[in-house]
């Protein structure tokens, strides 16, 4: 995970949850694992279209480096593998919940805004 430098101490709580949820890809890969308790690689790869197998690679490892995800490795051709959340990964539920929450509402925002916009602009019939 990358270190950002933020103008908060080495123990700030903020920049400790940053460190964990930052990118494009990891509070999406983790809310993904609330949503299902158990997903395969390609799991990932079909619910997210614009997340290349490497980069699906390295967050996994990323993620499993900070305690988030288990992965588990089944010996059979071919290779199966199975992500879950750890304990340590479930306690940031309520953190995943509040994004979800306000997603929603700014998306909800964000179509009311588009929708008034919508309805300033000047129509062929007016002129």
């Amino acid at each position: 995970m990358r270190d950002y430098s933020f103008k908060c101490e080495k123990t700030c709580p903020v920049a400790g949850a940053a460190r964990i949820l930052s990118g494009k890809w990891n509070a999406v890969l983790i809310y993904k694992l609330f949503q299902h308790d158990v997903c395969r690689f390609s799991d990932f790869s079909t619910s997210f279209e614009n997340l290349s197998p490497r980069m699906l690679a390295l967050k996994l490892a990323e993620l499993e480096t900070a305690n988030i995800i288990s992965k588990k490795v089944y010996p059979v051709i071919p290779p199966k593998t199975e992500y879950r959340l750890t304990a340590f990964g479930e306690t940031l539920k309520p953190v995943i919940d509040a994004m979800e929450a306000w997603g929603k509402y700014n998306n909800h925002v964000q179509d009311k805004n588009r929708l008034e916009s919508a309805s300033l602009l000047p129509h062929d019939d007016e002129s």
